[in-house]
């Protein structure tokens, strides 16, 4: 394929689309494979997610992001002193930089020396990151306690109301095991127990990574592609999940990446010959021009116009292959974002 020679910037701008409001989904598919699926290679076909055994092969090797998303946003509130204070303050925890510190998004904000309480726990904030998150330093372990005083922090264009307990089911995958993220990794909500059976039963294997989701995935690029810096998010790779990636390789085998964050583990992970186990953080940023190594398909949801997200699936299957999804999908009303409909990419080098 020849290199395209727009810069990141006209790419971008390439890539725009005018999104009426009422395509962004607001509810899943129920079930969560009645969802629909456009296959886009050489052609665009389209299918529903539960079509998806008869778009792989028997050898095909899905790898999931497993992280799961943790009751992360949390009404504080201030110390009440001499009679004055004691209003409420939203809290997004991000993610736990070091023992009982987290950095996390305060509405509105506050400086450091100040302390909030959340329910009956009380944190410090001692310090500001250069993105305006605030470092909160608790008294002990918070994670236990965030199931009973948290509630999932759910994308702000979908209109969640009250019904936590509904969300906590919805918006997390069906595989979900490592507690860590602040938003699902959608790509994934299309699966069912169902059909990952089917999927076994005709010899499509798989194993799993893992990304802790930060609040950088809602971050639209505001400048020059090139300035934009990445929040840095956590990954895991087990021995295990390397040992099958890599044979699935060595035998030239078909690598399914599920979700965008997938994609960004196994990049981050991969050494120029193969992947290799280990955890980190990473701040890797895809975009049309840097080439995609590891997986040969990707499944992913429709991403929002000028999201580093639109960037990667752009560089994994073409831009001008993205542009022509993304058209099929306004004049087919395939349902947008976290909980719309799917996409299955061949990668460019195909």
């Amino acid at each position: 394929m020849n290199p395209d020679p727009r810069t990141a910037d006209e790419t971008l701008a390439a890539l725009h689309f005018h999104l009426p409001e009422h395509r962004i989904a607001q509810t899943g598919a129920e079930p969560r494979d009645t969802s629909r699926l456009m296959h886009v290679g050489k052609q665009i076909t389209h299918h529903t997610f539960r079509d998806l055994p008869a778009l792989l092969r028997p050898g095909d090797l899905l790898v999931f992001n497993e992280s799961r998303v943790i009751p992360a946003r949390v009404m504080a509130r201030k110390p009440v002193i001499n009679s004055y204070g004691g209003g409420q303050v939203e809290v997004l925890l991000l993610r736990e930089e070091e023992h009982n510190t987290w950095s996390a998004y305060l509405k509105p904000a506050r400086r450091a020396g100040h302390e909030l309480w959340l329910g009956e726990h009380r944190a410090e904030i001692i310090g500001q990151l250069d993105d305006g998150a605030r470092l909160l330093r608790f008294d002990h372990d918070i994670k236990p306690h965030l199931d009973d005083i948290g509630r999932l922090p759910l994308p702000p264009y979908i209109n969640a109301g009250d019904d936590d307990h509904h969300w906590r089911q919805r918006y997390q995958t069906v595989y979900a095991r490592t507690p860590g993220s602040v938003a699902a990794p959608t790509a994934g909500l299309h699966f069912t127990p169902e059909l990952l059976e089917q999927l076994d039963a005709m010899g499509v294997e798989r194993t799993h990574v893992t990304l802790h989701v930060g609040a950088g995935t809602f971050k639209p690029i505001t400048g020059s592609v090139n300035d934009h810096v990445m929040h840095a998010e956590r990954y895991a790779v087990s021995e295990q999940a390397a040992h099958a990636i890599n044979t699935a390789r060595a035998q030239h085998r078909r690598i399914i990446a599920v979700g965008t964050t997938t994609v960004r583990t196994l990049e981050s992970a991969w050494d120029g010959s193969q992947v290799q186990p280990g955890e980190g953080d990473t701040r890797i940023f895809i975009t049309p021009g840097t080439p995609v190594h590891v997986p040969d398909l990707l499944i992913t949801n429709l991403h929002l116009p000028g999201s580093t997200l639109l960037l990667l699936v752009a560089a994994f299957a073409g831009v001008d292959r993205i542009q022509a999804a993304y058209q099929a999908a306004l004049d087919e009303d395939y349902r947008f974002y976290s909980l719309g409909d799917a996409m299955l990419l061949e990668n460019t080098r195909e």
